[in-house]
């Protein structure tokens, strides 16, 4: 219903994903109970399967930027893998710094 909806309104590109409330990744790890957004490396396996999920119904109509726990080149390769046009980069940044600018360069080059 997304990719319909994104295609029928000629939308430009769609971002693809963001934080989640759930838990299951973390569950058993100290401040697994905090609340707000759970972002980085518990949401990468998920983050990238809705990505293949959108790309298959997007048929390359609509860009997908990929996010979603990127903390290193192999994790962007695998969000273009998957079939996202672009990679958003901002907890791996927090984490690694700059230089995972240059990893993921380095991996998708």
């Amino acid at each position: 219903a997304i990719a319909a909806l994104l295609m029928m309104h000629r939308i430009d590109a769609v971002i693809a994903t963001n934080t989640t409330l759930a838990r299951d990744a973390v569950a058993g790890l100290p401040n697994a109970a905090e609340t707000g957004g759970l972002s980085g490396t518990p949401v990468r396996a998920a983050s990238t399967q809705v990505i293949r999920t959108l790309a298959h119904h997007l048929k390359n109509e609509v860009p997908i930027i990929g996010v979603g726990g990127i903390l290193s080149g192999q994790d962007a390769a695998d969000k273009i893998a998957a079939g996202a046009s672009l990679v958003q980069l901002y907890t791996g940044l927090i984490y690694r710094g700059p230089d995972l600018i240059n990893a993921c360069v380095r991996q998708l080059g």
